[in-house]
């Protein structure tokens, strides 16, 4: 074995410390030789960006806690999309674990924007005389209202349902998540349970079910149906994906039926269950995963 002499340091030690370089098996190591009363220094091979002020503000995140939060994905699995080089603040690739973030900086994954906040989702059974807006110059109540105080994240709804029209409302503040399932084509799945002021014929019954025109656009239902045991005629199920505005009125005033009542039983794989008319919940992580899947279908 090879003797180390203290008062031979190579130039790369500390001589005050006692730092020696010895070689062992062809690799060099560094061994540090504690004074009596020095601490033994730390080294870190982590490199951490670190911004101007950091100390100081708060407001400040680490990336990977902002993308975990945005419900993209786990905090590890944000470090492996940063170390990818899929992430970019304010339009540069950022790759160094360790980044912090402010509410300033726009941060992207891949084209999509993502936000700071936790996601939230919060269901509403809506009731009538309210609009589905989030705010209203004519002072009329808003779907708003109703979610007030729901969460500290500001939420959106998703689509919309007319003044008279009752039923589920969706509300979150991810943005990709309310963009997909707004789009046609994606398909998102609703029914509603419809009130006429008569009975619907057999044939328009046939007709609404094999598809029409209205307003020169070819209109197709998913299902129509009798609801109950078909006895009474004037309720309705009706099934589409459509997202055009007013769709389900507008079809039975084609032909010339009045819509007494309209009310959205199911959207997206959600359900009215448990869910009095005006009250709200949060969604369960398996119906946020549901959500999450059918808009990644396409």
């Amino acid at each position: 074995m090879k003797t180390i002499r203290p008062n031979k340091p190579e130039k790369s030690g500390r001589s005050d410390r006692g730092e020696k370089t010895e070689r062992s098996g062809g690799l060099e190591k560094t061994i540090k030789l504690r004074k009596a009363g020095l601490p033994e220094r730390k080294s870190s091979t982590k490199k951490v960006i670190r911004r101007v002020g950091e100390k100081d503000n708060p407001d400040l995140m680490r990336l990977n806690k902002y993308i975990a939060n945005s419900g993209i994905s786990s905090r590890r699995e944000a470090d492996k999309l940063i170390a990818a080089g899929v992430v970019s603040v304010n339009g540069k690739i950022v790759t160094e674990l360790g980044t912090k973030v402010g509410p300033g900086d726009k941060v992207q994954y891949g084209d999509q924007t993502i936000s700071r906040e936790k996601p939230r989702y919060v269901l509403l059974n809506k009731p009538k005389g309210y609009i589905t807006t989030v705010d209203d110059p004519e002072k009329r109540k808003t779907v708003m209202s109703l979610v007030a105080g729901s969460c500290k994240e500001r939420i959106y709804p998703v689509g919309r349902l007319d003044r008279n029209t009752t039923g589920l409302l969706l509300f979150t503040n991810d943005g990709n998540i309310a963009k997909k399932l707004t789009h046609p084509r994606y398909g998102i799945k609703k029914i509603y349970h419809v009130e006429i002021d008569k009975n619907l014929a057999r044939a328009d019954f046939v007709k609404i079910g094999e598809g029409f025109k209205l307003d020169d656009e070819m209109v197709k239902v998913d299902s129509i149906e009798y609801i109950g045991d078909g006895k009474d005629k004037k309720q309705i199920g009706i099934e589409l994906h459509s997202g055009q505005n007013r769709i389900v009125r507008r079809i039975f005033e084609h032909f010339d039926y009045k819509v007494l009542r309209l009310d959205r039983v199911y959207y997206a794989g959600l359900t009215k269950k448990n869910l009095p008319r005006g009250n709200w919940r949060f969604l369960e992580e398996q119906e946020i995963n549901l959500l999450k899947m059918i808009s990644s279908k396409h």
